[in-house]
């Protein structure tokens, strides 16, 4: 028995076996598979199907979202140019109020300063005196230390005080 001419025993029983298994597929096999492929088939033209209705509606959404688009758009430059208008007008009524607080708040400050001024100036004169006080006594403590000096400084501010009246009087 070679590999390459096989006998004729083994080719009748090839043959034989190959008849069973071929009519136990076209009996139980084939039925089975080409039922399999029919529904396949059929679930793919469905599939299409419902493709080309999808691409259909998409196109009907692709175009409401196209018209919708441009209605926003119209509405946003509506709604700006409405913004804007306001805007302008709120800016205008705030820069008027800004001009009329400002007014108020300089009027006030030109108030409160003067108000300030006179006190300082008061302050300065009650220290201005109280320092020309200070400065005299002292002065004149100094001055009138021994008897000789304040004999002298009585009579010189009585000179002073008869040249004072005379002055007035004349």
């Amino acid at each position: 028995m070679s590999l390459i001419t096989p006998d004729f025993g083994l080719l009748f029983w090839m043959t034989l076996i190959f008849a069973v298994v071929f009519f136990i597929l076209a009996k139980f096999g084939f039925p089975v598979i080409t039922g399999m492929v029919e529904k396949r088939s059929d679930r793919i033209e469905e599939s299409l199907r419902k493709a080309d209705e999808a691409e259909k509606s998409v196109a009907e959404v692709s175009e409401r979202a196209e018209q919708i688009i441009l209605e926003a758009k119209a509405e946003q430059a509506r709604i700006l140019m409405e913004a804007t208008a306001s805007s302008d007008a709120i800016v205008a009524a705030a820069e008027e109020k800004a001009r009329e607080e400002a007014s108020k708040i300089v009027e006030h400050a030109r108030t409160e300063i003067a108000a300030e001024k006179e006190s300082a100036m008061r302050d300065i004169r009650r220290i201005v005196a109280a320092l020309s006080v200070e400065v005299a006594r002292k002065v004149v403590r100094d001055e009138l230390s021994d008897g000789n000096r304040q004999e002298a400084y009585l009579e010189r501010l009585i000179d002073e005080v008869q040249r004072n009246s005379t002055s007035e009087k004349s």
